[in-house]
């Protein structure tokens, strides 16, 4: 079953060991992502994220660049097995190649700073999806809250939402054809890009919080409102936006990723549903490890109940729907 996954973090884990002086390789690691594993697991396209950690990152933008200078080196050094994309037509010729696929995009909004100079640069350099927060406020948007004392150390942020910069970066990335992510974004920042934005957005990386209460998660009246403006929602495979109580005590365990995309279909409609893994963001998933036991997932959805039809559209289907309409 191919797979087409929205997020991960393994530029991020890539490029600090580089800082220590390690020598570092895409295609074969101890990451929860390689071309390796991506290859044993029948891969077909990969969203690799420039992840920004904001209160160590002194220039966010300078960040993000490092991040895809890494990813540009990775690319050629295996450009036999692996291309990087930025159209929808490029990922239809690179698989009739027979070689799998990289995306760009960024975790962290506050990698623009705001401007919509910075937004482009970052576009012409293969971005294509970008989130509006991590878990900070920055000069777009608040995320939901953080908060130690709390048992996800998270909650809902319902009063706060998009800044001015916020809805103009959205109006920018629509213009130029770069995909709004609203994962991390706040509660009340979700509803207002639903109401700003003209065309799909997307969850790449977030679950279904009546399954598990984490407020990283969407409500059920957040996954019918991304259904109805044609978006998609990937699953988290991260153990605290899975478990029925959100603490990640169980572990990421199969039957609750199961549970969150058969709940996500009852909820918003089989072709809502796709993947984002987070892996290399997260700890380790004990039922599958790497990206290279991603087949089991499908294994399990189908003693679940999905039809083979169903599970394609999770795998790749609904994913690559928003890429043909927006990329």
């Amino acid at each position: 079953m191919r797979v087409v996954d929205m997020h991960c973090d393994t530029l991020s884990v890539l490029l600090r060991r580089e800082r220590e002086g390690q020598e570092v390789s895409l295609r074969q690691n101890d990451c929860m992502v390689s071309l390796e594993k991506m290859r044993r697991g029948d891969y077909g396209l990969q969203t690799f994220a420039a992840f920004i950690y904001a209160p160590e990152a002194e220039n966010p933008l300078e960040e993000a660049l490092s991040q895809i200078d890494l990813f540009e080196r990775q690319m050629e050094e295996n450009e036999d097995w692996i291309r990087p994309v930025r159209s929808y037509r490029e990922i239809e010729e690179t698989w009739d190649q027979g070689l799998m696929c990289a995306l760009l995009s960024v975790e962290e909004g506050g990698a623009c700073k705001g401007n919509p100079a910075f937004l482009r640069t970052l576009y012409r350099l293969g971005v294509r999806m970008m989130t509006l927060t991590w878990n900070f406020e920055n000069e777009l948007a608040y995320p939901n809250q953080s908060r130690r004392e709390h048992p996800h150390g998270v909650v809902p942020e319902e009063a706060r939402g998009l800044k001015e910069k916020g809805i103009e970066i959205i109006e920018e990335m629509e213009r130029i054809g770069m995909i709004v992510d609203v994962s991390h974004l706040s509660d009340k920042g979700f509803w207002e890009v639903y109401e700003h934005a003209k065309k799909p957005f997307i969850a790449s990386h977030s679950n279904a919080r009546s399954v598990c209460p984490h407020p990283r998660n969407l409500t059920d009246e957040m996954i019918r409102a991304l259904a109805e403006r044609g978006g998609v929602a990937g699953l988290n495979y991260c153990a605290a936006f899975l478990d029925s109580d959100g603490t990640g005590t169980h572990a990421g365990r199969l039957e609750e990723m199961s549970a969150h995309v058969r709940h996500l279909i009852k909820v918003g409609g089989e072709d809502l549903v796709g993947l984002g893994s987070d892996y290399d963001g997260i700890s380790k998933t004990p039922d599958m490890g790497g990206c290279d036991g991603i087949q089991k997932l499908a294994a399990r959805l189908h003693k679940d109940g999905l039809t083979a039809g169903q599970i394609e559209k999770v795998f790749y289907g609904n994913v690559l729907r928003v890429f043909r309409e927006l990329l």
